[in-house]
C-alpha cells in the first residue's frame, strides 16, 4: 500500500453562532478544509502565485474580499481548484446552531463542542496508512493546548494512520487556509441566503455550476471533491 503525505488546511465561518450569544440571524456554523497530497503543495502555490500576478492581485484571498473589482481573479481560482482533480479537495461540515446542546454534549462548555465538530470535520476523511499533517487558522482560545488535545484524539482514534502535527498558523501565510476561508465562505452564502453582492452571487453560480447541484446541498459521504456533511444532531448522530 502507498502512504501518502497529505496536508489539511482549515478554517471556519460563523463560530460566534455558539461560542457566544450573538443574536445573529444565520443559522449554520461551517468548518471547511483543503486536502491536498504534500508533494502537490509547491505547485499549487506556484499556480496561485502566477493567477495573483496576472490579475495583480496580492492581498489576501478570502471570501469577503470577493468584488466586481477582483471578480475575474477569484473566478480563475474557482477554476483552479476544480481543474486539480484530486490534487485538491474542500470538505465542509455544517451545523445548526439550533440543535446544539451544549449542556447535554459538550458539558456546557462552547469551546470543547467547537473542537468537536473539528474532529468530526477530519476524522471521517482520514485512510489507513496515511500521514496528516494539518493546519488551521490561528484564533485565540479560552482554555490551552486545545489543538494538542485535538491531535491526540485524532491519532487515537485513527491507529493505522498517522496524524504528524495539528497547529495553528495565521491565515495571511498560509494561502490554503485562505482558499479554505473562500470556499467554506461561498457554501455559508448559499446556505444562508441572504446575501445582495453581485461578485459573491457569480462565484456562487459558478461552484453550483461545476458541481451540478448547490454548493450547501449535503452530499454523498464518499464525494471526494467538494464534501459537504451537514451534522443532523438531533438524529443520534453527534
Amino acid at each position: 500500500m502507498t502512504i501518502m503525505d497529505i496536508e489539511v488546511y482549515c478554517d471556519e465561518s460563523r463560530p460566534e453562532l455558539f461560542t457566544t450569544k450573538a443574536t445573529s440571524a444565520d443559522r449554520y456554523m461551517l468548518i471547511g478544509s483543503i486536502w491536498i497530497p504534500k508533494d502537490s503543495r509547491s505547485v499549487i502555490k506556484d499556480k496561485i502565485r502566477g493567477l495573483r500576478q496576472k490579475h495583480s492581485a496580492f492581498g489576501e484571498i478570502k471570501w469577503h474580499a470577493v468584488a466586481p473589482s477582483k471578480l475575474d481573479f477569484y473566478r480563475d481560482i474557482v477554476k483552479l481548484f476544480f481543474s486539480e482533480g484530486d490534487n485538491l479537495r474542500f470538505r465542509c461540515i455544517l451545523i445548526d446552531k439550533q440543535q446544539v446542546d451544549l449542556g447535554a454534549y459538550h458539558k456546557g462548555d462552547a469551546e470543547l463542542g467547537f473542537y468537536k465538530f473539528y474532529y468530526q470535520l477530519l476524522h471521517h476523511w482520514i485512510k489507513e496508512g496515511n500521514r496528516y499533517s494539518i493546519f488551521t487558522d490561528t484564533k485565540t482560545t479560552r482554555v490551552r493546548h486545545r489543538l494538542k488535545e485535538l491531535h491526540q484524539i485524532l491519532n487515537r482514534s485513527n491507529l493505522f494512520s498517522e496524524i504528524l502535527a495539528v497547529q495553528a498558523l495565521p491565515s495571511d501565510e498560509a494561502v490554503l487556509i485562505q482558499l479554505a476561508d473562500l470556499l467554506v465562505g461561498a457554501v455559508g452564502y448559499c446556505c444562508h441566503g441572504h446575501g445582495a453582492s453581485p461578485a459573491k452571487k457569480e462565484i456562487v453560480a459558478m461552484i453550483e455550476e461545476y458541481l451540478g447541484h448547490a454548493p450547501c446541498e449535503a452530499t454523498m459521504r464518499d464525494e471526494k471533491k467538494f464534501n459537504i456533511f451537514r451534522i443532523r444532531l438531533n438524529e443520534g448522530s453527534w
